[in-house]
């Protein structure tokens, strides 16, 4: 019952705080890429990077220790990141603060547009956050799915929000 309600809230949360859809021009951008190491395989089209991986196409941003990049004929698939902690950032409109995700593993799914954070996972959307075991972002329907577990660290596996308060433009 509570790990529904906290999924209920959460996704509440997401869909009031506005459009999450990423900038329309990310997509378009050439895709920069910095490691210490990279191993390509083109055979099956993954190529994994290793040692400080910062990775950037437009707003986004992918940092981690580990990433591996999936290709397909027609461009990047899935990207899968790994560290301590592995992060994500995306502005989602120009006027919009950034969003950025934590967790020691990540999984973007480019063509649906799904963020999936796993193990201390984190999400802050300007002065709100919330936590959980794993947190699913359909980034273009604005969704976020957030679940508990049984890892004690997290206080007990709840799934714990923020939400600040919205301020008015004529309130002080």
């Amino acid at each position: 019952m509570r790990n529904s309600l906290g999924l209920v809230l959460a996704t509440l949360f997401f869909l009031a705080s506005g459009s999450a859809l990423a900038l329309p021009d990310d997509q378009n951008q050439p895709i920069h890429i910095a490691a210490d190491k990279a191993r390509i395989n083109d055979k099956t089209g993954i190529t994994t990077y290793t040692g400080n991986v910062i990775i950037t196409q437009g707003s986004i941003l992918i940092e981690g220790d580990q990433v591996e990049l999936y290709r397909s004929d027609s461009g990047v698939d899935k990207v899968i990141a790994k560290g301590k902690l592995a992060h994500f950032r995306q502005k989602n409109t120009p006027t919009d603060p950034f969003t950025d995700a934590w967790g020691l593993h990540m999984v973007y799914q480019v063509n649906k547009q799904q963020l999936t954070i796993t193990d201390q996972a984190k999400v802050i959307q300007g002065s709100d956050t919330f936590t959980g075991q794993r947190i699913e972002y359909d980034i273009d329907r604005s969704i976020v799915n957030a679940f508990g577990g049984t890892n004690k660290q997290q206080d007990s596996g709840r799934v714990k929000m923020v939400i600040q308060p919205k301020v008015s433009p004529d309130k002080p």
